[in-house]
């Protein structure tokens, strides 16, 4: 096993793309001048490769278990090993780097053959200056298909996120066409996707709520976030519904605005929270007024001990109190009553 360094300073755009300041590649090679001649036709303007040569399955699988490799690039007959189950061990393993086939021989079978299996190329030994316009060829096509598994990814989460998110998502476009929905809206609106998308953004407004709407997407286009804590949107049976709501401009990748997000949420339980602590304040304001009105001056007979009430008439103190106050009250005698009460029982007639 050798590993050899060939230090070019200058770098192919693909290994600037990469991030790398050297290219990995694993030669899968037994003759150790076939491997310079596969080397010094890699070491040209823009390719600086670092290698280690392997030459039987066991260094081969080594080597991808513990190394960081650009390409492979492989004789196809090892008296121990082959291009073709080298071949077959990297894809088993799971690596979609490039792989390049070199052979002494030619057959249109045996390249057909190569390719179906899965290389990336078939090269000749004869033909190597082949060699590093097809390797970085596949390199970048590699870089091609990594960028487009990463963005189909990170499709897929933020798709997961919106799907089970609480809150109602759904996009339009600057003509106000519904793009997309998720189940929250599903929920929150009472449409299904298959009925809304396609359908205008006037549907979930009130229809005092132009003005609303038409403000809404002018700020869009402005590339500008609009959030409404408190307005209303209308659900598929028609009734009005109390929610929160933030729309952003969607923009594609030039950076041009092409339509918009809304996030929607339920506040129904929220205003009415609202209602039940402003009627808890106005109680608790008139109770506060009647606390006061007791603490101010109480006319009272001091014969019958009624009171004189507001509307000027004279009531009894339990009723003048119970109409001002919290308190109830019962009747009972105190025992200073009851020893009276008894003495004048006992008291013959």
């Amino acid at each position: 096993m050798e590993v050899d360094n060939y230090n070019d300073p200058r770098r192919s755009w693909v290994t600037s793309q990469m991030g790398n300041s050297k290219l990995n590649v694993l030669l899968v090679e037994d003759d150790e001048i076939a491997a310079q001649d596969i080397l010094q036709s890699l070491a040209q303007p823009g390719l600086s490769p670092v290698h280690q040569r392997v030459n039987t399955q066991d260094t081969f699988l080594g080597a991808l278990r513990n190394g960081s490799w650009d390409a492979v690039i492989s004789d196809y007959a090892l008296p121990n090993f082959s291009g073709p189950e080298a071949l077959r061990s990297l894809r088993q393993f799971g690596s979609d780097i490039p792989f390049i086939m070199v052979s002494g021989v030619f057959g249109e079978e045996l390249a057909v053959a190569v390719l179906k299996a899965g290389a990336n190329d078939y090269l000749l030994k004869s033909n190597l200056s082949r060699l590093a316009p097809t390797l970085e060829r596949e390199l970048e096509a590699a870089e091609e298909r990594r960028r487009r598994q990463r963005a189909e990814g990170e499709r897929q989460y933020l798709a997961a996120i919106v799907n089970s998110c609480e809150d109602a998502i759904y996009g339009k476009d600057l003509n106000g066409i519904i793009m997309s929905w998720n189940p929250a809206a599903e929920r929150l609106y009472g449409y299904r996707a298959e009925e809304i998308v396609g359908q205008p953004i006037a549907v979930l407004f009130p229809p005092q709520a132009e003005v609303e709407m038409q403000a809404i997407m002018a700020a869009v286009r402005r590339d500008e976030i609009v959030g409404i804590q408190d307005t209303e949107r209308r659900h598929k049976s028609g009734k009005l519904m109390p929610v929160s709501v933030t729309i952003s401009p969607i923009k594609d990748v030039n950076g041009a605005i092409i339509g918009a997000s809304a996030i929607a949420r339920d506040i129904t339980k929220q205003k009415a929270a609202e209602r039940e602590r402003q009627q808890l304040i106005e109680t608790l304001t008139a109770k506060t007024k009647t606390i006061h009105a007791l603490a101010g001056l109480v006319p009272i007979c001091a014969a019958c001990k009624r009171i004189r009430n507001d509307r000027g008439y004279w009531e009894m103190v339990e009723i003048y109190i119970s109409e001002h106050s919290d308190a109830v009250f019962s009747h009972s005698l105190c025992p200073e009553c009851i020893e009276q009460y008894e003495q004048k029982s006992a008291s013959p007639e």
